[in-house]
């Protein structure tokens, strides 16, 4: 059996964070462990209220499921204080783990998850010694200080986040307004992924399936631009299987093999 853990938060609506991640985990074959970062009281169009957990109670939860699974690679999603952001960085470096940071900034209904004083954090701490780091545009452009509006924009700030430490830099495309969603993968060379843009406001939870399938994949034996690209595909048919559920940005369907059957 194949392992990964997921460091998020908890979304009552499950299209998102922890939720989100062991329906991706479970869909593609690997067992998933869970450290809960924050409580979220959230919907398809709001978040109502957030719960940080102690820092400490984060750091038990990773101490407790590594001392009992064998666990190599991961993934980080909502990490929304700095002293989470440090005890969790520390453990990584401490077991050598290799995690896929999804650096998560906002919901897609637009609310903060982050605390402003953490984006250093996340800058000076976990980016630096991240396996792989997966941001959408607006967030490399806070990551990178550049704004993006086009390919050679996405390509500098690739460049620009992995001067910070991490080994593969994500800068990905969703946000660009085209027919086609491109990927920029920069490990010192470009690398590209391109799939048609699917037009749906169904896409709560994009960010957590595309790290958790990365990290799910990487689990699994996959090399890592194999693992990325099986991830996309994997995420493409989800955002395509999306769910019209809610009143606002319905969820993906990880589960689409399943219930197309």
């Amino acid at each position: 059996m194949n392992f990964v853990f997921t460091i998020a938060g908890s979304d009552s609506s499950a299209g998102a964070g922890i939720q989100e991640d062991l329906k991706t985990c479970s869909a593609l074959g690997v067992y998933c462990v869970t450290v809960i970062t924050s409580i979220t009281a959230q919907n398809t169009f709001s978040v109502r209220d957030i719960f940080d957990l102690p820092a400490e109670t984060v750091e038990k939860q990773l101490e407790a499921v590594y001392e009992d699974f064998p666990l190599e690679y991961g993934k980080t999603g909502m990490v929304s204080n700095k002293n989470i952001i440090e005890k969790i960085s520390n453990k990584i470096i401490e077991h050598g783990l290799k995690v896929v940071v999804d650096p998560v900034m906002y919901s897609k209904s637009g609310s903060k998850l982050l605390k402003d004083d953490s984006v250093d954090s996340i800058k000076s701490n976990l980016i630096p010694i991240a396996y792989i780091v997966t941001p959408n545009i607006p967030e490399a452009e806070i990551l990178s200080n550049i704004k993006i509006s086009g390919l050679e924009d996405m390509k500098l700030a690739a460049e620009r986040i992995r001067d910070l430490g991490p080994k593969i830099v994500i800068v990905k495309g969703g946000h660009m307004e085209s027919e086609t969603v491109v990927d920029v993968i920069y490990d010192g060379k470009f690398k590209y992924l391109e799939y048609p843009k699917i037009r749906t406001r169904n896409t709560h939870g994009t960010g957590c399936t595309y790290s958790s399938a990365i990290a799910s994949f990487l689990a699994k034996g996959n090399e890592p631009f194999k693992a990325i690209e099986n991830a996309r595909s994997f995420l493409q048919e989800s955002i395509k299987n999306s769910l019209n559920i809610g009143h606002g940005n319905g969820p993906l369907n990880p589960f689409f093999n399943l219930w197309n059957k």
